[in-house]
């Protein structure tokens, strides 16, 4: 706090005491007002100005200070000041105090909690900015939180100061109104508590359920108006309960819910079943991994007690794996298993034609013509291909196609150029080195991983350049050239330009969420970047959801099926209720050698945040399990609220990092702290211990020194 505020704060705290240590509070009673009525009034009679600004002063003071006597003071205006002029001036006054106490808890509080408590609160701005407004206005007029804090609250928000006055002053005015009326007859009141009658009670509740109602009247109005140009080909009766668009990970998990349920759905895919995961990204993107693994420990078999030596095998038997994997992990996604839980699947191009038709039209040929109550848009993603000069002319793979075209190769390529220095970029340019490749990396930014923390970004530089590869950060890709058949990448490094010779590319800067051939723009639905959805995965269409990649924020398989319930179970009883997607706790592991896992907060992020935290942190290499695998590297780092147990975010680097995770995602998705971490038994000697050891290391930090001490003397007494 600096002096200022301290300043403030005293002066503030100074009022108050002041205000109970000289027993002021007995100018705020009911017996009081009704003595002092007769010449209070009277003296307003004499001089009304000055009354009426001594009045509006105290009042505000009062409310701004959240003292106790503000429902007295409404009396006493209406006794002193009549029904009309009484409620304008306690109207304003009250107002303008309570929007004092705001400001000065904004100003003295809000900075300190923010970096307390960043992470919950942004759900409540995000309310706030929303429909502050409505819930302020409910609150003003049904008291369920005391004004006093009520005021205090919202100071922490960030709720606009004219937003809050004005709302303000339209809430509190039926209570004002009533107050001050009752003070016009204040000699027949014998309590407070006699001012409101179970009626006038009643009346202010419904008063208070108003906002809200017209908050629910203004979405169904919102939504009358989206549907009106298709109200003539809305179908009196449907075909299914729900269409599902897109095989990938969103897609069957919301098929298979709707199917459990016993709904009618559909689900169309135009290519393979699986989508990208199956086929392209995760899972053979993971066998190619363990077997560049395996080819990297028999190079390194001296770290084993066994010889080094290298790896013979066959380029194209590598790649034959990678498709033996596929299928066998196939059938989990086929058309016969959803088949048989229920689920119609339908192979074909499927195009919303409006908000409850889908038109298919169907790979064999023909076309099918769906109506539905609910459509669910999950097509995914594909790789983003950078408008680079000369790219078409050298040829190039993506993390989609290098698996049909490198199974093709009779060796690896012997110089690999990968674009990019995400997750993707970093798992492929690992796993060709460590088969025998020349990698190059090429990353514009300055360096690998930009999302994590900057010593992760540098031990993840370190393993690529410990098996081989070139990585070559700060460097723009700025054409390709193909002269006589050499194929070339030229790019640039603060203002140098330099050539890198290759026999294939692989690009791999980012991927781009599918949204084009589905009738989306027919349907005036955005198709920017991602499909624009609300808290329950809704389009602008209530009844038309989207999860995925094509929904965002993350392009995760895992996040595509969390987000698949959501919207299947949203589209099939979103009458009932309404379910909001829970992003809080979502992890994701790149497959690099060491892994790099995290949930939550990295510190990168908290300091971007404003959110305060403390860092712990266990270095596996003392990890006895780690030492006797000969992989004793990285570490857990987890970043908790300060002085507390509680986990705001683990960074995990290591082998297994990614399975090592989950102990910290339970914890944090069900309120569990370090000390709960700390009192579980592991199996000894296994990797998951270093989470335990990580819990460890902070209860050493935050030991009660004070209370140790005094043990230490009573250890010592107990010697004599």
């Amino acid at each position: 706090m600096n002096l200022r505020k301290f300043l403030i704060a005293a002066l503030l705290l100074a009022g108050v005491a002041a205000f109970f240590a000289l027993d002021l509070g007995r100018y705020f009673s009911l017996a009081f007002i009704k003595d002092s009525q007769a010449s209070f009034t009277a003296l307003f009679n004499e001089r009304p100005v000055m009354v009426t600004l001594v009045f509006f002063a105290v009042y505000v003071a009062v409310t701004a200070l959240s003292l106790p006597g503000a429902a007295i003071l409404t009396l006493a205006g209406g006794a002193s000041f009549g029904l009309v002029w009484g409620t304008v001036v306690v109207s304003f006054a009250s107002t303008i105090g309570a929007t004092l106490a705001m400001l000065a808890a904004r100003y003295l509080l809000r900075d300190a909690i923010q970096v307390r408590f960043g992470r919950r609160l942004d759900e409540v701005n995000k309310g706030i900015e929303k429909e502050g407004a409505f819930y302020l206005f409910s609150l003003r007029l049904i008291p369920v939180v005391p004004f006093f804090a009520l005021n205090l609250l919202m100071g922490l928000t960030r709720i606009k100061t004219w937003t809050y006055f004005w709302v303000s002053q339209l809430g509190m005015f039926a209570g004002t109104v009533a107050y001050v009326n009752a003070g016009t007859q204040i000699a027949k009141i014998d309590s407070l508590q006699s001012i409101l009658s179970p009626g006038l009670i009643g009346s202010f509740v419904l008063l208070g359920l108003l906002p809200l109602g017209v908050s629910k009247v203004l979405g169904f109005v919102k939504r009358r108006k989206v549907y009106a140009r298709w109200k003539s080909v809305r179908p009196s009766r449907f075909d299914r309960n729900l269409v599902v668009i897109g095989a990938g990970a969103g897609g069957l998990v919301s098929a298979y819910i709707a199917a459990v349920v016993k709904a009618k759905v559909t689900l169309v895919e135009a290519h393979k079943m699986g989508g990208d995961c199956l086929n392209y990204g995760c899972v053979p993107s993971k066998a190619l991994i363990r077997s560049a693994k395996l080819a990297h420990q028999m190079r390194h078999g001296a770290q084993y007690g066994l010889r080094d030596s290298q790896p013979p095998f066959s380029f194209k038997a590598v790649m034959q794996r990678v498709q033996n994997v596929i299928r066998a992990i196939a059938p989990h996604d086929s058309v016969e298993r959803y088949t048989g839980l229920g689920v119609e699947v339908l192979q074909g191009h499927a195009r919303i034609v409006n908000p409850w038709t889908v038109k298919i039209t169907l790979n064999g040929g023909g076309t099918q013509l769906l109506t539905t109550r609910s459509i669910v848009i999950a097509a995914g993603a594909r790789p983003l291909v950078p408008p680079l000069p000369g790219l078409d002319d050298v040829g190039y793979v993506t993390s989609d196609t290098l698996w049909d075209a490198f199974a093709q190769l009779d060796a690896v390529p012997r110089r690999l150029v990968v674009l990019g220095g995400g997750p993707i970029g970093c798992e492929l340019a690992q796993a060709f080195a460590r088969l025998g490749a020349e990698v190059t990396q090429v990353e514009m930014a300055p360096r690998l991983l930009g999302r994590e923390d900057e010593e992760v970004s540098a031990l993840a530089r370190e393993a690529l350049a410990a098996d081989g590869v070139q990585v070559l950060t700060g460097h723009k890709a700025l054409r390709c050239e193909n002269v006589g058949g050499v194929k070339t990448l030229v790019v640039a490094h603060q203002g140098i330009e330099k050539r890198v010779e290759f026999d294939q590319l692989i690009c791999a800067v980012g991927r781009v969420a599918r949204l084009t051939g589905y009738g989306l723009e027919e349907l005036g639905i955005s198709t920017q970047r991602t499909v624009p959805t609300n808290d329950y995965l809704q389009t602008i269409y209530p009844n038309i959801y989207a999860a995925g990649d094509v929904a965002g924020p993350y392009q995760l398989t895992h996040v595509a099926a969390h987000q698949a319930w959501y919207a299947a179970v949203n589209a099939l009883f979103g009458e009932f209720k309404l379910f909001k997607a829970d992003y809080s706790v979502i992890p994701w592991t790149t497959f690099i050698d060491p892994e790099v896992a995290r949930v939550g907060l990295n510190e990168q992020e908290a300091k971007e945040k404003g959110v305060a935290y403390e860092v712990t942190k266990y270095n596996i290499d003392d990890l006895d399990r780690a030492i006797a695998d000969s992989e004793a590297r990285g570490f857990v780092k987890v970043l908790t609220v300060p002085g507390k147990d509680t986990i705001l975010g683990v960074t995990i680097v290591g082998t297994h990092a990614g399975d090592l995770l989950a102990e910290y995602v339970l914890a944090m998705r069900h309120g569990l702290g370090l000390n709960k971490i700390l009192s579980t038994i592991h199996t000894y000697p296994t990797l998951s211990e270093a989470n335990k050891y990580a819990a460890g290391e902070w209860k050493r930090a935050h030991q009660p020194r004070r209370l140790l001490e005094w043990v230490r003397k009573y250890h010592d007494w107990k010697r004599r």
